[in-house]
């Protein structure tokens, strides 16, 4: 089995500023994570990422604040 991706939504919060979340379901978890998904949650503000939370392959859940 692929990926599969469940969610993909953008909400626009202001001219200039939007949240998204994107999820996808994995056929087994990830090195470092002990879930089978991988997803992104963004908060976007004049083009920059301000507050992100997201999983990647080794780094496990994690959160980005600021660039």
């Amino acid at each position: 089995m692929d990926a599969l991706r469940l969610v993909k939504r953008r909400v626009v919060l202001s001219e200039n500023a939007f949240a998204e979340i994107v999820i996808w379901q994995l056929p087994e978890p990830m090195p470092g994570s002990a879930h089978a998904f991988q997803y992104r949650l963004a908060h976007v503000v004049g083009g920059h990422c301000v507050l992100r939370y997201d999983n990647e392959a080794g780094k496990g859940d994690h959160r980005h604040v600021g660039g």
